[in-house]
């Protein structure tokens, strides 16, 4: 460790680090199309079971939206799990990726179309092959995690993507319980009890 780091060193980059991180949330979660989440929530809407498919930290996230999807009352799977059923006609693919090109992902939703399952996706690439397969597609204005040079965002990667895919999806969530009659009671029946 570097001799010159002190605590107050570490607390006032720590400081300035949040209010960068944070900063950067607001501003890209800002200029996330209304319309394209709308969309995508009247898509979660419609009747068919809810599968979740995403890689890596952008995974992560999915997983936790579908947790609050599942305590809605959504019939849930994800991909990969030993025990998803196969994806069928009516189902909703629910995926995530930054590039757009993350090769599971991208083969995931090919067999949702072929079998025609809906799909609806999250990526920062509007012309990416992910992009094209979807009926529901929201982009995120982030930077790639590739894009080390952006001026989009200075945090490592695609740190800024997954944050705000986990904002995004918590709104979501928020606004389709908003617009349900049931209180957090009911969807606390469904919270896990095995844990």
């Amino acid at each position: 460790m570097n001799p010159t780091i002190t605590v107050n060193s570490i607390r006032d980059d720590y400081v300035r680090n949040l209010s960068l991180v944070r900063d950067e949330i607001a501003d890209t979660a800002d200029k996330i199309d209304e319309n394209q989440v709308a969309a995508l929530a009247v898509q979660l809407g419609q009747p068919g079971r809810l599968f979740v498919a995403g890689a890596g930290r952008s995974g992560l996230v999915l997983r936790m939206a579908a947790m609050r999807l599942m305590h809605l009352g959504m019939t849930v799977h994800i991909a990969g799990d030993t025990t998803t059923p196969a994806i069928g006609p009516g189902d909703l693919l629910l995926v995530a990726s930054g590039s757009g090109t993350t090769s599971g992902v991208v083969k995931s939703a090919e067999t949702a179309a072929k079998v025609g399952a809906r799909v609806a996706a999250f990526t920062t690439n509007p012309d990416s092959p992910l992009a094209a397969l979807a009926d529901s597609l929201v982009i995120i204005p982030a930077a790639q995690k590739t894009d080390h040079g952006s001026n989009v965002s200075r945090q490592y990667a695609g740190s800024l993507f997954e944050q705000v895919l986990f904002v995004a999806t918590e709104a979501l969530f928020q606004t389709l319980w908003g617009n349900s009659d049931e209180p957090a009671e009911e969807l606390w029946l469904r919270h896990a009890n095995l844990e």
